[in-house]
């Protein structure tokens, strides 16, 4: 099939190995920050923080969370462009949802006297959240909408990524404590560009189930 949209996903890969001569350029940065913020979620819920690892400062701070843990992942956080965390809200409330409400009013997508109706979608929320409070593997998901969304943008421009799982949320959340506000960051994604010589996985030809195996059509 010949369309730039399988074209991307073709080309797209888990980078191994990164460059540390090459950075991401700021018109591109501009391009994945908006398509990030413009990501779908439940109810427009947005139940997330997108932190942005750039400085070498900052990069020293993330290269600490893998003291204890998944070290695999550790050379790329300083060889690499940057890295975002993906940081979700485990107690996403009706406040919360309140600022996605005067949003929209504000946004004239909804009419300031439907505001209280426009609550009606946080029945979702409500479904998902147990007695204490949390509602985390709800507003994860939502998170990882936003992930999917950003690994396309990237192929589209070109640039590699690495998706990790293979983080210390514990640490994270200590070391990041003050940005995250109160999130937890159990993803993050490094990209930038690929090392020529080193990165293995370049090469390696695509690999994936047989359409027939995994769609369905009724």
């Amino acid at each position: 099939m010949t369309h730039p949209i399988i074209t991307d996903l073709n080309n797209r890969y888990t980078a191994k190995r990164y460059d540390p001569t090459k950075r991401v350029s700021a018109d591109d940065l501009a391009v994945i920050y908006e398509a990030m913020r413009l990501s779908a979620s439940s109810i427009n819920s947005q139940p997330w923080k997108f932190i942005v690892i750039e400085s070498d400062v900052a990069k020293q701070r993330m290269h600490d969370t893998f003291a204890n843990n998944f070290q695999f992942n550790q050379p790329h956080i300083k060889a690499c462009s940057h890295v975002i965390l993906f940081a979700h809200n485990p107690n996403y409330t009706r406040e919360d949802y309140a600022k996605v409400v005067d949003k929209g009013i504000e946004d004239k997508r909804t009419k300031a006297e439907d505001r209280e109706a426009a609550f009606g979608g946080f029945a979702f929320v409500e479904l998902n959240t147990d007695e204490q409070g949390n509602n985390a593997s709800w507003t994860k998901s939502q998170t990882y909408l936003a992930l999917g969304n950003t690994l396309h943008v990237l192929a589209r421009l070109g640039i590699d990524s690495t998706t990790m799982e293979g983080v210390d949320s514990a640490l994270i959340g200590e070391i990041f404590a003050e940005e995250l506000g109160g999130f937890k960051c159990e993803v993050a994604l490094a990209f930038g560009y690929h090392h020529s010589s080193e990165d293995y996985n370049a090469n390696l030809p695509k690999s994936r189930l047989a359409k027939e195996q995994v769609l369905t059509v009724l």
